[in-house]
């Protein structure tokens, strides 16, 4: 005979409901300036892929935002920002400093590791044009902290005396009509020693606005970081919050 739980025992607790996804404007501080950025976290812990743009886009931009909700999909957080600010946005040249683009998507970097919901968060980059190639600078980095690096008809080459020592698995992915680019992307590919493919999407241009194609570059990334950035244990961020440091925060 099977006998009824005793009522002083505890009752068995109910399933938790699924926390809703962490959406806020982060403010991250770098060097002299301030970056802009909108970070999305699905839940506790979730790998998080931190966006590169090329010059004349930012965190607002369309493209970056449709793959950042295919990346949504799959589980994966993200966050988009401006690597520069206004003012330097108006010299062009700016786009093309990658030692000041790959300090500031590292920064951006730290900032993730710094939030009590991502503390544990395996982070890669997404890096658009000039983006690209600063995304590949930064990876570079000893003790670079990045898991993945993906590039959407990107200028990897401009990394080129750093991507021999880039550690992070690398997809490039151009437009078979983007012929200029194609190219410095397979001269890139000969250049890096870690894991890396090149994936060329057929009919599509440099900026992926024919009908399916920048759902195809969506479809890629969310595969490769998915693949490369596996899920961290959740941590309950009250209980991170006691024992986890702010590097900037005084003593």
């Amino acid at each position: 005979m099977v006998q009824s739980p005793s009522p002083d025992l505890p009752e068995q607790q109910a399933e938790q409901p699924a926390q809703p996804p962490l959406s806020m404007e982060a403010h991250i501080p770098a060097a002299h300036v301030t970056l802009e950025g909108h970070f999305v976290l699905p839940q506790v812990n979730a790998p998080v892929v931190v966006f590169a743009h090329g010059s004349g886009s930012g965190r607002n931009s369309e493209r970056n935002r449709y793959v950042a909700s295919a990346l949504h999909e799959a589980g994966l957080g993200t966050l988009l920002l401006d690597l520069l600010t206004p003012e330097e946005e108006t010299d062009r040249g700016n786009a093309f400093d990658l030692p000041r683009l790959a300090q500031r998507l590292t920064a951006a970097e730290a900032w993730v590791h710094r939030q009590p919901q991502s503390l544990s968060s395996p982070v890669g980059f997404f890096g658009a044009s000039t983006g690209a190639g600063a995304a590949l600078w930064a990876a570079a980095e000893p003790g670079a902290r990045v898991g993945a690096v993906v590039s959407r008809g990107g200028r990897p080459d401009l990394a080129e005396r750093r991507l021999g020592t880039v550690e992070a698995p690398t997809l490039l992915i151009v437009g078979s009509e983007d012929q200029e680019v194609l190219e410095f992307n397979r001269q890139a590919q000969s250049e890096l020693q870690c894991e890396n493919a090149l994936e060329i999407v057929d009919g599509a241009a440099h900026l992926f606005e024919e009908p399916g194609a920048l759902e195809q570059v969506a479809r890629l990334a969310s595969e490769w970081f998915a693949r490369h950035l596996p899920s961290a244990p959740a941590i309950d961020p009250l209980d991170a919050g006691t024992t986890a440091t702010d590097p900037q925060a005084g003593p």
